[in-house]
């Protein structure tokens, strides 16, 4: 049976369907809407995950306060038991304006086992007869005493502890996601630690993930909290391998260790994972200082060119994060989305980016096949 995707579009609720096989992967993008009730925004998720039949694999939770009385209880309301990861990222509120939004991958069809480490559910796997994937997240360490680069270290070792657990090591890793509260104070440090642990691992000889490296405070209160994806490929004809950008330099030339795309090519689909991206020429400096509309056309005009080199388009894309630095320029992005007729499953969120003369950023993953 060939492969096919599907999209559903509803108000605050956008899920693409990926059927190939007796399998099906449910990326489902879920935001709270005028009048509308946390509640009603994991209902709506409930609703499309329970209907299919599927079980998540991992959840991400953007800009909804994470105390009892809000984000974690609305969960609970409608989940009896969360027994998958979940990454809960605290967002800042500017000019009365309230960006959030959960992202959840389910699956169905195959089983999925849960990656535990100190009794804390940190991961999924399964498998689809050509690869064995893994999805972590929620991975954290330390408190607020231990120092920021430390806790750094400390989370790499922990991906690599929870990869042991299914018998993968940071080799199969394709995509990090990195959050980093008051990410302008250490960036720099976060790239050194990094750095030093890709160099002990040989990863700049081999595949250097993709990533986004974010600001965001996060439900545990420490100074990073990571997702991570890793596959392992049945056949060693299938590929793996990283996707340059056409309008950018190697992030790497600058002392960021990431690629800029990755992407998976299984028999019956194609994934790229293209990294968080931002207003910067091929030189490696911001431009478009201070305008916002001129970061974003930059930006989305690189993750185009991006996607173009891989015979993709905007349609292909299955989830998305945009990320602004202040909420008031929330409207700045939905008009330039408005105007390019472009209907993606995006959350919008307000985050400092790694640099503070950027004003926007956002990541996509897009399947086609």
């Amino acid at each position: 049976m060939p492969s096919s995707i599907h999209r559903q579009v509803e108000p605050g609720l956008q899920v693409v369907t990926l059927s190939r096989g007796p399998i099906e992967e449910l990326f489902i993008t879920a935001t709270p809407q005028n009048g509308g009730t946390l509640q009603r925004m994991f209902v709506d998720v409930h609703r499309v995950v329970s209907t299919a039949g599927a079980i998540i694999v991992t959840a991400d939770v953007f800009g909804i306060p994470s105390e009892e009385q809000n984000g974690f209880q609305a969960m609970r309301e409608v989940w009896d038991s969360v027994d998958w990861p979940v990454t809960w990222l605290d967002e800042g509120l500017s000019d009365g304006i309230s960006l959030s939004g959960v992202q959840v991958h389910a699956v169905r069809g195959t089983q999925v086992k849960r990656i535990r480490l100190a009794d804390r559910i940190v991961g999924s796997l399964f498998t689809d007869g050509y690869a064995r994937h893994c999805y972590l997240g929620d991975l954290w360490v330390g408190d607020s005493a231990t120092p920021r680069g430390v806790q750094a270290r400390q989370t790499f070792d922990l991906m690599e502890a929870a990869l042991r657990e299914v018998s993968m090591t940071f080799d199969n890793v394709v995509r990090t996601w990195l959050y980093l509260d008051h990410i302008l104070d250490w960036y720099g440090e976060l790239n050194k630690v990094r750095n030093l642990f890709y160099r002990e691992r040989g990863i700049f000889d081999k595949l250097v993930p993709a990533s986004t490296g974010i600001g965001g405070a996060n439900a545990s209160r420490t100074a990073i909290i990571a997702d991570t994806y890793a596959i392992e490929l049945l056949d060693p004809q299938d590929k793996v391998f990283a996707v340059p950008s056409p309008l950018q330099c190697p992030a790497i030339e600058y002392g960021s260790s990431f690629s800029r795309a990755v992407e998976v090519d299984l028999p019956d689909h194609r994934t790229l994972w293209v990294s968080g991206t931002a207003s910067i020429e091929p030189g490696g400096k911001t431009v478009h200082l201070d305008d916002i509309n001129g970061q974003i056309q930059l930006t989305m005009d690189v993750v185009e060119a991006i996607l173009k080199s891989r015979q993709m388009t905007w349609h292909d894309v299955t989830r998305g994060v945009a990320y602004i630095k202040h909420a008031h320029y929330a409207s700045a992005f939905h008009d330039y989305c408005a105007c390019n007729k472009l209907q993606m499953p995006f959350i919008t969120t307000e985050n400092d980016v790694c640099r503070d003369d950027l004003l926007f950023e956002i990541e996509v993953d897009a399947i086609t096949v």
